[in-house]
């Protein structure tokens, strides 16, 4: 009876371990899946709200004309819906400590530089403008990213589709009959702080240690912090004193809607921007970018 039992046993424990063998490479496809699924799901919201950001951004300036004022609200907004989300239980933000709040300084200087050079680009130059020069980003992004953090150098194809971008752009430089000193003077200094920024906050996403809702409200907490700084150093505090006759206007449903969605998009790009961020490299980011430039032009 042993001898017949025996076989049995073994066949058993035979059947079991072919089972868990065979599991082993579809866990493992479908971990595989799910981390492309997530990657490009954090990409897809990334570009719509990106894209759509651009577009809601202008009509707010032409209906609100104040950019610090603008991205100052769309702060205001992403700090208060992340602290009222966390009080909800309904996300976990990183609780606010003082000296990650100094560590997170010049990553939240260089964001709120980059986010108000973008404004006032969109304020003096129109979106193709705009698009053309955050088209031209992903090759210096390259270079700081290789240099400076120390990521494998691009290959030739890389250089060479990254320099037809670039080369696009100055095309459209020499061929824009919109051109204006003022204008251009903004998309340099956007061009520079975007180049900046993509690089160094990617270092601080990948070694500050947060969790990408504390990052949203660490990154938004300390740019809205500036804003006071921002509103002395551009006199725009005093240009909106000299107009506070039209404040009764500022309240109307024209102003209200396109401000409202700029500040509910900020917060969207906020989140998916740092989930982006975490996920793919600088210069893969910077790129993504660019594929915004479609789903503007529609």
């Amino acid at each position: 009876m042993s001898n017949l039992s025996e076989p049995s046993k073994e066949d058993g424990s035979t059947d079991v371990s072919v089972v868990f063998q065979k599991s082993g490479p579809w866990n493992k496809a479908l971990s595989s899946f799910m981390h492309h699924a997530s990657v490009y799901g954090v990409a897809a919201g990334y570009c719509l709200s990106a894209s759509l950001l651009s577009i809601i951004n202008k009509w707010a300036i032409m209906k609100f004309p104040y950019p610090g004022a603008l991205t100052a609200l769309q702060y205001l907004t992403s700090v208060a819906g992340v602290i009222l989300c966390g009080q909800l239980k309904l996300i976990e933000p990183d609780g606010l400590n003082l000296w990650t709040m100094w560590k997170f300084l010049p990553a939240a200087v260089m964001f709120y530089i980059s986010i108000f050079t973008n404004s006032e680009l969109l304020l003096h130059a129109n979106v193709d403008t705009f698009i053309v020069f955050r088209s031209a980003v992903p090759i210096f992004v390259a270079i700081g990213e290789t240099l400076y953090l120390h990521q494998p150098c691009p290959s030739f194809k890389t250089w060479l589709s990254l320099s037809t971008i670039l080369g696009g752009s100055v095309i459209y430089v020499f061929t824009d009959n919109q051109f204006t000193v003022t204008a251009y003077s903004w998309a340099i200094a956007y061009l520079a702080s975007m180049s900046v920024d993509f690089v160094y906050i990617k270092h601080v996403v990948m070694t500050i240690g947060l969790n990408t809702w504390g990052l949203v409200l660490y990154n938004n907490l300390k740019a809205l912090m500036l804003f006071p700084l921002e509103m002395l150093i551009m006199g725009e505090f005093d240009q909106m004193k000299v107009n506070s006759s039209k404040m009764t206007n500022w309240l109307s449903f024209d102003v209200i809607l396109p401000v409202a969605l700029s500040c509910l998009f900020g917060l969207s790009i906020s989140f998916f921007g740092f989930s982006c961020r975490r996920a793919i490299s600088a210069t893969g980011f910077t790129v993504l970018g660019i594929v915004n430039k479609h789903l503007t032009e529609r």
